[in-house]
């Protein structure tokens, strides 16, 4: 009885050295060496829209006679896309036309008599002055002529018909919107703290489309809203450059991401993964930086988000030192722990 007594003090003896082993063996870390931030940058989900597109309509009111195109068709420039009743224009033509010729006719009788003394000068001035008014008509109404028509003003694609063939219609009204078929230009929406940005010459931008992975064109600002009536955003436009149109077909509608590039005003700005930082429930901000071949935990002040999975830490840490980047929910101050 007494060497079984003896055997189980042993034995709970052995199981207590080797837990109290256990628990002071190093645990294991990922970490990452901080470093200096001379940039900071954010993506924003965009769209490729329209370098150049316009709806048209006609001056004229009337009935529209021909529509030979349809969503989506490509068109050449100049060629006809749309076409008006043009029979009471060619009456007016007709008329004016008339009543110069007979302007014209009246003023030159009246040169001869003048050549004779049998007209006054002020006469002739003022037969010289309705040649000009039916001149102006005659040519205004050839205008008009030439309005019944709508052409492309650029080689491009038919986005939109808005009237149908006999279809009635007052000057004005949209006709037919047509746009390039390749795009340069990439909109999206800003957030207010990106104003300043925008307006740092110093900004770089650049542009990724999901239909070409791996690939980032640069581009620089085309334009940018300093107000936002509906309180969702500012629009911004970019222009891409120096883009190989045969290469890379991009067309109005193409969704990207569009990456905003600034320099950071704090020179003694880090920059860290996200996955750093230990914010306990109702805390602020903390990260487990490695002393030696333990854990310090350090309080720090974050800036803005940088690129798609790293912050700005603007205080708390230096360049140089090392941070844990996971399992910071796991770690108590002071514990052993030894790099991956």
């Amino acid at each position: 009885m007494r060497r079984y007594t003896l055997f189980l003090l042993l034995l709970l003896v052995s199981c207590i050295e080797r837990h109290d082993t256990s628990n002071h063996k190093p645990k294991p870390v990922k970490s990452v060496v901080a470093h200096s931030v001379e940039y900071i940058s954010r993506d924003f989900a965009a769209l490729s829209t329209a370098d150049d597109a316009v709806t048209l309509a006609f001056k004229l009111s009337g009935r529209v006679v021909d529509v030979p195109v349809a969503k989506g068709m490509r068109v050449a420039k100049n060629q006809t896309l749309a076409m008006l009743d043009k029979r009471d224009v060619e009456l007016q033509v007709e008329a004016t036309k008339s009543a110069y010729t007979e302007a014209q006719s009246r003023l030159q009788r009246a040169k001869r008599l003048l050549e004779y003394d049998a007209i006054s000068t002020q006469e002739v001035e003022s037969l010289e002055n309705g040649v000009a008014q039916a001149e102006s008509a005659y040519r205004n109404a050839l205008d008009m002529l030439t309005d019944t028509r709508i052409v492309a003003p650029f080689d491009g694609v038919i986005e939109r018909v808005f009237v149908d063939t006999y279809e009635r219609v007052s000057s004005a009204q949209p006709i037919v919107r047509i746009v390039r078929p390749r795009s340069t230009t990439v909109g999206f929406t800003a957030p207010e703290y990106l104003l300043s940005w925008l307006e740092s010459p110093s900004t770089e931008y650049s542009v990724r489309f999901d239909a070409y992975k791996g690939v980032a064109f640069n581009a620089t600002m085309k334009s940018f809203a300093r107000t936002s009536s509906d309180a969702l955003g500012f629009p911004v436009s970019l222009r891409l450059t120096d883009v190989d149109t045969l290469k890379y077909k991009i067309s109005p509608g193409m969704t990207c991401i569009a990456t905003v590039k600034t320099k950071e005003s704090d020179s003694e700005a880090v920059s860290l993964p996200i996955t750093a930082i230990y914010t306990p429930v109702g805390g602020e901000d903390y990260v487990w930086v490695i002393v030696d071949d333990s854990v310090e935990l350090r309080r720090v002040v974050l800036g803005d988000l940088t690129g798609e999975d790293s912050v700005v830490v603007l205080s708390g840490v230096t360049a140089g030192e090392r941070v844990v980047t996971a399992g910071v929910y796991h770690l108590t101050n002071g514990e052993r722990v030894k790099l991956l």
